[in-house]
């Protein structure tokens, strides 16, 4: 039985695939992009600074754990330029618009990852069942 949080952690990220950590980090980025839209719609700009700042952070990570030795990595670390572009510009500007870009690039990225994973995780399970 696990019961120290630091075993909880250490056996989940056992557990955790790099296809689920890859949605985990648009998931986190989804989620501050939309508390930072929330923040300006209040004019929270603490919360909007904090939380545009956690998604920028996010991007930043993913362009840096991109493998160049594929050409699609090009033009998604261009893309994920334009998004960090576009967070820093909402943040700076308080523009709901350039965060609600930015969070349609996110939205849609994620999706596509996550259909990728499906498809993936599919054949590598009939690959596994086939011998």
């Amino acid at each position: 039985m696990i019961t120290s949080p630091y075993d909880k952690y250490r056996q989940s990220s056992v557990q955790t695939s790099p296809n689920q950590l890859l949605l985990m980090l648009f998931d986190g980025a989804i989620r501050f992009t939309r508390l930072g839209i929330e923040g300006l719609g209040k004019q929270d700009f603490q919360a909007v600074n904090t939380y545009l700042g956690k998604s920028q952070t996010i991007v930043s990570e993913l362009l840096a754990t991109l493998d160049y030795s594929y050409d699609v990595s090009k033009k998604l670390a261009s893309l994920y330029d334009y998004i960090k572009y576009l967070l820093i510009e909402a943040n700076i500007k308080k523009s709901i618009e350039q965060a609600e870009e930015a969070l349609g690039y996110l939205v849609d990225l994620r999706n596509t990852f996550g259909e990728a994973a499906k498809i993936s995780s599919h054949t590598l399970g009939q690959g596994l069942s086939n011998g």
